[in-house]
């Protein structure tokens, strides 16, 4: 006993310390952005006008970028739609920063981090105010989208980033056995990403955050619809990055429209892509002519499931903000609702009664659970697609509301809605309708909603609720998906430790987590001498050149005393590869002697 006193008593004084020292706070500085030019109020009044968008011409043809607000259509400015040659030069001054970064530590790289993490949470409002401007999400839908998912990336990485890009010992197996095997994790150099509008912040800060940490350079496209709020997004990130020491033009990011993005992707090292599928295929041949890797996120078509021993209440609140995720037109959340038979009626008078009383109206006037919708007349494709469902027998039975909307932007908005009676036949159940819209259908056994959730193009996410966790978790393993979640919905995506993507038209590849960080990294296996130089690899003489007689015989032997199955069978091959080896060198001194 007296043994192990010492030992306790250091144990207990190391927790103690450890205690104490995350008690003192950690030097981080902060930083000014300027933000005079994007407060609601501030602009000068070119900037404040009903802005009506041109018909008729090409988008690159303008050489710029128009933004404006969805919710009110205001004029917020426009941007530069880069040129070919502009963005390769972009791109070599990133390549240029990043061989100096590529030499920083991580502690460095931490800083840099903690920075940012303060900076964003001292500043929510003014962050989230931006995003729902440029997109029209509304205040709540930015902070849990936008804020939430960046700061728990950032507190992921500062905890277990580093350990995940350091070198990671391997087994050596049997034959090399006398070595030691490691992969590394060397920097790939310029990380290209081309990211969608739907969470402006978050999308430029996600493949950002890991291709820095990792010793990286990045040069983001955002997109042609939230280029506003990217330019000031940036601001933040040069702040940051001048804080830390690091290089100029480490991050970069650019606008405009296709040509943009694929010069882009015919210039950089690999390439991230949030977007559709179709777009998606054109990045992969784009990327083939220089065989550089590619991650794909395009999307989904997300199964919520909901079994009859579920808790119908609590699901449907969760059911609807599934639906409506980010405001309802800003994220690809649940889209087919597969309820069980003997709770049907039930799910669907509660989530009607929520849904009568959501209200859409201008986010940032602080009384609507719905913003505006993004992209130009995607409410007419919304509505086309609940018209080819009504057609075809699907009814619907609630809708939300308009609150107070802007003078010429009521097609900006489209009322949440809960429609019944749908089928596979229908455009609503197979399509990606990017939208505020509840198709619901009926099941009778777990067999059967398997089947209709694998029956998608998509392949994402899924969410399973049971009052049996066990049997939520079967159902879900047989879904054909990229992320899953059990009695809950998209708390994947809240966990950063855990890969996030999907298959099939969903795409492939996957950020976040340990693989996405590893993903922006050469991966390098590197074997070496264990007990060097006093053991080395030497060629047994009956396989040197010129080859034995005997060769193969000791090669067979050989194989079979590493691989036998059982111990008898490894220690006669022993025996005989020891034999052959002894024949070999009396054969060989005997010559020598001769």
């Amino acid at each position: 006993m007296a043994f192990w006193w010492p030992l306790i008593v250091l144990a207990f004084a190391y927790a103690i310390c450890r205690f104490l020292l995350m008690l003192i706070p950690v030097n981080v500085p902060s930083i000014d952005v300027d933000a005079s030019d994007v407060l609601e109020g501030n602009q000068s009044q070119e900037n404040s006008f009903i802005y009506v968008p041109p018909r008729g011409r090409t988008q690159q043809s303008d050489k710029k970028v128009q933004c404006y607000e969805p919710a009110t259509m205001k004029y917020l400015g426009y941007c530069p739609a880069l040129s070919t040659a502009e963005v390769k030069d972009h791109v070599a001054q990133a390549r240029k920063a990043q061989k100096v970064w590529a030499k920083s530590s991580f502690k460095q790289r931490r800083q840099f981090l903690r920075i940012l993490l303060k900076y964003i949470i001292e500043h929510q409002q003014l962050i989230c105010e931006v995003s729902s401007r440029d997109t029209g999400k509304t205040m709540v839908d930015a902070s849990l989208g936008e804020i939430m998912t960046t700061c728990e990336k950032i507190t992921w990485l500062l905890s277990e980033g580093e350990k995940w890009l350091k070198p990671e010992y391997r087994c050596s197996g049997r034959s090399m056995f006398h070595k030691k095997s490691k992969v590394e994790f060397h920097p790939l150099g310029v990380i290209g990403a081309i990211v969608s509008w739907n969470y402006p912040f978050h999308n430029i800060f996600n493949p950002m955050l890991a291709a820095v940490f990792s010793g990286n350079s990045i040069v983001i496209k955002v997109s042609e619809h939230a280029s506003w709020s990217g330019l000031f997004y940036f601001r933040i990130i040069q702040a940051a990055l001048a804080a830390v020491g690091a290089p100029e033009n480490l991050v970069d990011i650019i606008t405009g429209y296709a040509e943009t993005g694929e010069a882009l992707v015919s210039s950089v090292d690999k390439i991230i892509f949030v977007g559709s599928p179709g777009v998606g295929k054109m990045i992969m041949r784009n990327a083939s002519d220089n065989l550089i890797p590619v991650t794909l996120e395009l999307g989904g078509k997300d199964a919520f499931i909901v079994c009859e021993d579920a808790d119908i209440p609590h699901v449907a609140q969760i059911a609807v903000r599934a639906a409506l995720q980010s405001s309802g037109q800003n994220c690809a959340g649940a889209e087919r609702f597969y309820v069980h038979r003997d709770v049907y009626s039930s799910f669907v008078s509660q989530v009607a009664k929520i849904v009568s009383s959501i209200s859409a109206g201008p986010p940032l006037a602080g009384r609507y659970d719905m913003g505006a919708i993004c992209l130009l007349e995607h409410s007419d494709k919304l509505q086309n697609l609940i018209n080819d469902a009504q057609d075809k027998g699907a009814e619907i039975v609630a809708r939300g509301s308009f609150g107070h909307l802007a003078e010429g932007a009521v097609d900006q908005f489209f009322p949440p809605t809960v429609i019944v009676n749908v089928n596979h036949s229908m455009r609503l159940m197979q399509e990606e309708a990017f939208g505020p819209i509840m198709p619901i259908m009926k099941f009778d056994t777990d067999e059967e909603v398997v089947k209709l959730a694998n029956d998608s193009r998509y392949g994402l996410g899924c969410a399973v609720f049971s009052g049996s966790q066990r049997r939520a978790k079967q159902i879900a393993s047989q879904i054909h998906c990229g992320v899953a979640a059990i009695n809950d919905f998209a708390s994947t995506y809240m966990c950063q430790s855990l890969p996030f993507g999907g298959v099939k038209d969903s795409g492939f590849g996957r950020f976040a987590g340990v693989e996405g960080l590893r993903a922006c990294c050469l991966v390098k296996s590197v074997v070496e001498d264990r007990w060097w130089p006093y053991i080395k690899t030497t060629i047994p003489k009956p396989i040197q050149y010129p080859i034995g007689e005997n060769g193969f015989e000791f090669q067979e032997s050989l194989v079979e005393a590493l691989y036998g199955l059982n111990i008898w069978d490894r220690l006669r091959a022993l025996v005989n590869t020891l034999k052959i080896l002894s024949e070999h060198n009396s054969g060989s001194t005997k010559a020598r002697d001769d």
